[in-house]
């Protein structure tokens, strides 16, 4: 049997409903991508700590295990070599399926990393896959430090200086690297 004096909500009841469901799907949407992030990485952490890569290492800063500090080590193969290179690391609540946020906190004279730190590098933006880890991402960055890519580069002036002046970009490099990165 159907009740005839059947509850009908006023606008504004129904506007609170709605927006405390939409509140409340919100927290629970971003709970389960933290939590899954959380793991993820959690393991990727005790995965480092097993085997790290080479010339790097990344861990928490601090007790926020969403906010990592790494260290790269200039590789031996390019002017950085000798370098010790501070890397910042903030993880996304839904990370892995977004890419984290990475920049240096060193200073780099490099024709795709600027001078607040940022880096150009297809991984960490449009070539970002849940299937890599800040292991594969800092390897990526290693790389990208022998081997620029001028091509995309975020400063475009050390970019020119990287394809027509290949030694003056090489000293420059070598300098700030000694300036910066050999506290």
């Amino acid at each position: 049997m159907i009740p005839t004096n059947s509850f009908k909500p006023s606008r504004q009841q129904w506007l609170c409903y709605k927006v405390i469901s939409h509140h409340v799907h919100h927290c629970l949407r971003y709970s389960f991508f933290s939590d899954m992030a959380n793991k993820r990485i959690q393991k990727e952490l005790m995965d480092l700590q097993k085997d790290p890569p080479t010339s790097c290492s990344a861990g928490p800063a601090g007790e926020d295990l969403f906010h990592w500090q790494a260290t790269i080590m200039g590789p031996s193969d390019s002017p950085y070599a000798g370098g010790v290179f501070f890397v910042n690391i903030h993880f996304p609540p839904d990370y892995p399926f977004k890419p984290p946020k990475v920049n240096f906190q060193t200073k780099v004279y490099h024709p795709n990393i600027n001078s607040n730190g940022s880096i150009c590098l297809d991984i960490l933006k449009e070539q970002w896959s849940p299937a890599l880890t800040i292991s594969k991402v800092l390897l990526s960055i290693s790389s990208l430090l022998t081997d620029p890519n001028p091509d995309d580069p975020l400063v475009p002036e050390i970019a020119h200086m990287y394809k027509n002046q290949r030694p003056r970009y090489e000293e420059t490099a070598r300098a700030w690297t000694q300036k910066y990165a050999m506290g």
